[in-house]
C-alpha cells in the first residue's frame, strides 16, 4: 500500500497515521532487525487482533517491512517500505490470525536467510512504546528503548554470576535483568537492558565466559 500523504500525529516523530500501529510495528520490525544483525532474505509477519484487522489502513505492514529495512520511524521511506524490499528480492507474507492473543496490537514476526532464522513476538502498546515478549521461544520482556544485551547461555551455575561482574568491571549499569530458560539446566536466555550502549570488545568479552553461547546486543 501506499500513501500519498505524511500524517502529522501525537506522539513519537514518525511517518504514518497511528503512533500504535505505525510507529510501534516499525520499531517491532527493527528489534527484529538489530537482533537478526542483517537484512534478512524473507519475513512471514503473522498479525493478531486489531494489528491484523487495520494493518493495511493504518500502514502497520509497511512499517513493519521499514523496521526490517533498519529506518527510523520518521524515515519517509517507510511509506514505500514494501516495494522497497521487493526490490531488494526480499519475499515477504503477511498472515492475518483469528487467535485471540494478551494485547490486540500483536505481532509474530519470522525473518531468515541461508544462513539463519529468527522468530520474535512483539505488542505495540501505545504511544510507540513496544514490548518483545518472545524470542526463538524463549519468553521475555524487553522494550527495545534501551540498549540492551541478550545472552544465550546453558542454564549453570554461576553464569549469571560471571556476566554480572563483568558489567560491573566495566561500569555498566544495568536497569532492568531478567532470565527465561525452556527447562531447568538446559539453554536459557539473559535479557539485560543497559544505560549505555555497549561497544563490541565487551559483547567479546562476554561470550568468552564459560557457559555462554551467544551474546547480541540491541542498541538505543
Amino acid at each position: 500500500m501506499k500513501y500519498k500523504s505524511v500524517f502529522d500525529i501525537i506522539g513519537p516523530v514518525m511517518i504514518g497515521p497511528s503512533s500504535s500501529h505505525t510507529a510501534g510495528a516499525a520499531r517491532i520490525g527493527r528489534v527484529a532487525r538489530s537482533l537478526f544483525g542483517r537484512e534478512p532474505k524473507w519475513a512471514n509477519i503473522s498479525l493478531y487482533g486489531s494489528f491484523a484487522k487495520t494493518y493495511r489502513g493504518h500502514g502497520t505492514d509497511v512499517a513493519l517491512i521499514g523496521g526490517l529495512l533498519d529506518f527510523e520511524t520518521d524515515d519517509q521511506r517507510i511509506i514505500e517500505a514494501i516495494d522497497i524490499a521487493n526490490a531488494k528480492g526480499i519475499k515477504v507474507t503477511f498472515i492475518e490470525e483469528d487467535a485471540i492473543t494478551d494485547h490486540p496490537n500483536t505481532a509474530r514476526v519470522m525473518i531468515g536467510d541461508d544462513m539463519g532464522e529468527l522468530e520474535l513476538v512483539g505488542i505495540s502498546i501505545g504511544g510507540g512504546k513496544i514490548e518483545i515478549t518472545e524470542l526463538n521461544g524463549f519468553e521475555l520482556k524487553l522494550s527495545g528503548h534501551h540498549p540492551a544485551i541478550l545472552v544465550v547461555h546453558n542454564d549453570r551455575f554461576g553464569a549469571i554470576a560471571d556476566v554480572a561482574n563483568v558489567l560491573a568491571k566495566n561500569k555498566i549499569n544495568i536497569g532492568h535483568m531478567e532470565v527465561s530458560r525452556k527447562d531447568v539446566g538446559k539453554m536459557a536466555l539473559m535479557t539485560i537492558e543497559v544505560d549505555q550502549n555497549i561497544d563490541q570488545e565487551l559483547l567479546d568479552e562476554l561470550e568468552k565466559l564459560p557457559n555462554i553461547l551467544k551474546v547480541t546486543k540491541i542498541v538505543d
